[in-house]
């Protein structure tokens, strides 16, 4: 900060002046000098208040600048300028966002260095973020603190400890107990109340339950709203029960209330999982009918079940659809496609979409490294009966790319390139093969000394296993 910045600036500025055009800077660096070129120009007559500071801190915080906004903090304090408990809110939100649970505890602390006394706001804010981040038993002791510094339990409140006791198997009877208790204290649940306790019990697998609390939420003239229903919806088909989903559909539509993604997803993954795509097809048909553009979730869903069902042409038509409206396929996907084009010997299919894959820059994680290795194998192995220089081609770019070959592939290349006398490339791939660590068998063997016995390379083929030999040893 402290870099000049050059413009003109007028003979007197206000604080709604320098926030106006801090808010219309688009670049985070040029609204700091603006910032700091405020007090610069005029060191005698302009101060920073609540406003330019607090837009600052804003903007810093968009960009995840959590260092810059604690300092601009600091700065408030020194200038002496109030620090509005906004400021902190705005900080536990931020720190909330990219799931750093226990630098808001640390901020949260740090309110009454800077004459800022936290209010029931603050406490439900830090409390809602730790349950949020399931950092359950630092949310309970947070809870307890709560009540010991005498802040008086709300609906709100209550609502954040029931979703958090929510969360497992071992507390959800508490969260019920809470619950009930909840009249016999003044206080009247509300739809986020039976939501919370409907999605925990759904999510639990208490079926039964979550349909019990459903039916009370209407009887007691509390309305479902679109998330409760979804919520309980995707617990029906989470446990096999279609038909009911279904009709919980026909019933929140009956009543004027939208299905959502959330709805629509939990929908279509219940039908694919019980082997009833087609169904889950129609269900994509209608979203779009009512102009609701799926996302990657539902894409990933139907094309899962279509594969799982042996229908890879329309799991291809998604696919395609997928990418035409900009969603960009993740690895999980073009394995699932790749693998469908392996089930039924399309090799020559698969090899295409892998090389589309590496061409897109699209990466597996370490949780489906496994399978990306298993289906290159594969398809190399496939390729080896029909394509065999695409095939040797696919496993040189394995090789580069840091993916293990396996010995059943070593050995269908060396086979292969014996059988069309292409001997070089045959003890080539042997080479690697013993330098990757890779016992050759006997067919392997029998192979490579099948192609080079005649008369002219009997000497080179006793020089080729000797050399094998010894660099085992």
């Amino acid at each position: 900060m402290g870099t000049k910045l050059m413009m003109k600036w007028p003979k007197q500025i206000t604080a709604s002046f320098v926030e106006q055009l801090i808010r219309a800077e688009k670049d985070l660096q040029k609204a700091i000098m603006i910032f700091d070129a405020a007090t610069a120009e005029y060191s005698h007559g302009f101060k920073h208040d609540n406003s330019t500071f607090g837009i600052m801190i804003s903007r810093l915080l968009s960009a995840n600048h959590f260092k810059s906004a604690e300092e601009m903090l600091g700065r408030m304090k020194n200038e002496k300028c109030k620090i509005s408990e906004d400021l902190f809110l705005s900080l536990f939100r931020a720190y909330g966002r990219v799931h750093k649970p226990l630098e808001v505890i640390r901020v949260f602390e740090t309110m009454k260095e800077y004459d800022c006394e936290p209010t029931e706001k603050s406490y439900f804010t830090v409390f809602s973020i730790l349950v949020d981040e399931n950092q359950l038993k630092t949310a309970l002791r947070f809870y307890k603190y709560m009540r010991k510094m005498s802040i008086p339990p709300t609906v709100a409140s209550l609502n954040i400890l029931i979703k958090a006791l929510c969360k497992n198997i071992g507390t959800i009877d508490s969260a019920l107990n809470i619950f009930l208790e909840m009249p016999k204290r003044g206080f009247t649940p509300d739809s986020y109340t039976y939501g919370t306790l409907i999605n925990g019990f759904c999510q639990l697998g208490k079926i039964s339950e979550a349909k019990e609390l459903f039916d009370e939420m209407n009887a007691s003239g509390c309305s479902p709203n679109v998330v409760t229903y979804s919520c309980l919806i995707r617990g029906l088909c989470q446990s096999k029960k279609m038909d009911e989903a279904m009709s919980l559909l026909v019933e929140m539509e009956s009543k004027g209330i939208e299905p959502n993604l959330f709805t629509y997803g939990a929908l279509m993954d219940g039908h694919c999982k019980s082997g009833q795509s087609s169904d889950a097809m129609k269900l994509l048909e209608m979203m779009i009918s009512k102009r609701q553009a799926p996302n990657m979730v539902i894409y990933s869903t139907l094309i899962h079940g279509l594969c799982k069902e042996g229908k890879l042409g329309e799991a291809l038509e998604i696919f395609d659809r997928m990418k035409l409206q900009g969603l960009k396929p993740d690895a999980g996907l073009y394995w699932k496609i790749i693998n469908g084009f392996c089930d039924i010997s399309k090799f020559l299919d698969a090899a295409n979409f892998l090389d589309e894959m590496v061409l897109g820059g699209i990466s597996p994680n370490r949780v489906t490294w496994s399978l990306h290795t298993k289906i290159h194998n594969t398809v190399v192995l496939g390729l080896c009966k029909i394509d065999l220089n695409r095939a040797f081609h696919m496993y040189l770019s394995m090789r580069s790319r840091g993916i293990s070959v396996e010995a059943k592939t070593f050995g269908s290349l060396v086979d292969s390139f014996c059988t069309k006398k292409d001997l070089k490339k045959a003890s080539r791939v042997l080479d690697e093969m013993v330098v990757d660590g890779c016992i050759p068998e006997e067919a392997t063997w029998s192979a490579i000394l099948t192609g080079f016995w005649d008369k002219k390379k009997v000497h080179e083929a006793a020089k080729l296993v000797q050399t094998q030999i010894l660099g085992n040893l």
